[in-house]
């Protein structure tokens, strides 16, 4: 699919100016700087403090995934020697804690205040290299490798990350709904800052049941449509009476302003 352009309000996430700037000259390899950047928006999703998220997520990942398939090198591999290369570069810092009796490896964005959560946590443990043993698995990422499914990339661009959950709920809303339909709806959701998929799929439902053709206006009041609008009504009113209701008749003269 072509990029169209960013489409009104669409959401933005903050990069730290040294990996727009200096970190930009120096790195060389095209999987370290998507898994950079797209390690930085992950971690701009995570409502924890602070925000870290598990190297098997990042495997996972379908926007990674895709973006670092080809015929040569598999895309887990070129994953984690970015993400290798990203933490050698002090960009990500990696630890490893134990949650719920099991161990896990983890990365973090190299901030102060990342460091400070580190040097004064004791059940993390820092590393400087990834572990040997990663476990990948590849059916928790909901994308096919090579395809890159209109609705998922319209959801991430707009709305925010995909969990395997909802990823199930998309696949299913792109079998069933024109894509031009789904785009259209998520235009509808971004212009009123509505950015959720109930609020994206229950569109769908009412045009799928009450049909596309009314031009209902979603933001407005449920009975409002452009045909029930208040202006058809006056030019209706006029060409039956000849005059709007506040203009006098010509007997009258101009008393009644």
């Amino acid at each position: 699919m072509n990029f169209e352009g960013f489409p009104s309000k669409v959401l933005c996430t903050p990069i730290p100016d040294p990996v727009i700037n200096s970190l930009l000259e120096t790195i060389t390899d095209l999987a370290e700087l998507k898994v950079v950047l797209r390690g930085i928006f992950l971690l701009h999703q995570q409502k924890s403090f602070p925000p870290a998220i598990p190297v098997e997520a990042l495997l996972s990942d379908g926007v990674l995934i895709r973006g670092l398939s080809d015929a040569e090198n598999n895309p887990h591999s070129a994953i984690l020697n970015g993400l290798q290369s990203a933490v050698y570069r002090n960009i990500f810092k990696l630890f490893n804690i134990e949650t719920s009796g099991v161990e896990r490896s983890m990365f973090l964005l190299n901030t102060d205040s990342s460091r400070r959560w580190l040097s004064g946590n004791k059940d993390v443990i820092i590393l400087n290299k990834l572990p040997e043993a990663i476990s990948i698995n590849e059916n928790v990422c909901p994308y096919p490798k090579l395809q890159k499914p209109n609705i998922f990339v319209l959801y991430e661009d707009n709305i925010g990350t995909i969990s395997p959950m909802l990823a199930e709920e998309l696949k299913l809303a792109e079998q069933e709904y024109n894509y031009d339909l789904v785009q259209e709806a998520f235009q509808i959701a971004v212009n009123q800052n509505k950015r959720n998929w109930g609020y994206i799929s229950a569109i769908l439902r009412r045009w799928a049941t009450e049909g596309r053709d009314d031009k209902r206006e979603y933001g407005k009041s449920r009975g409002y449509t452009q045909e029930n609008n208040p202006g058809k009504y006056i030019e209706e009113y006029q060409r039956r009476r000849g005059r709007l209701p506040w203009e006098q008749s010509g007997d009258q003269g101009d008393g009644g302003i």
